[in-house]
């Protein structure tokens, strides 16, 4: 487990993963689980690999440090992910009860905040838009290649 000190050193560990998932044609989101200062778990999005509509990079994180910590909840932990979590997602990390969530880029058409109710456990700490930019230009390329390679009417 590598130990990092910035909230930026930790995104960009999570940007990482997620060109783990763009090198692999999935949509590039990466999330690392914090705890005490070390990364306990790294994912990215693998939908695609896996045909799997649940396997965001958010929910293979959350499996993967709850079973790194060997319990459900990681009251102790920050998710650190380049975009903004789904509604599916935030609910998970929601009953998680994740002690914070720092994401990077806002997802304005599926991100959790456009969606009314509290997803998120209450004591869950949110801070958004560290390395927003560098987040947001990888999930515009992956999309704008996308759309250059797809036929019409795909």
């Amino acid at each position: 487990m590598q130990k990092y000190t910035s909230e930026e050193q930790y995104m960009r560990a999570a940007i990482a993963e997620a060109m783990k998932a763009f090198d692999k044609q999935e949509v590039p989101v990466g999330a690392v689980v914090v705890s005490d200062n070390i990364i306990i778990a790294r994912a990215h999005n693998l939908t695609e690999t896996l045909k799997d509509p649940t396997a965001h990079a958010e929910m293979q994180a959350i499996t993967a440090a709850a079973n790194w910590l060997g319990g459900k909840y990681l009251n102790n932990c920050t998710i650190y992910v380049t975009l903004e979590p789904c509604a599916m997602c935030a609910g998970a990390i929601g009953w998680s009860q994740a002690a914070a969530l720092v994401y990077g880029a806002d997802d304005e058409k599926k991100g959790y905040t456009s969606f009314q109710g509290a997803l998120l456990h209450p004591k869950t700490k949110v801070k958004k838009g560290i390395l927003a930019r560098e987040c947001s230009e990888m999930i515009t390329k992956f999309f704008k290649t996308r759309r250059q390679y797809l036929p019409p009417g795909s």
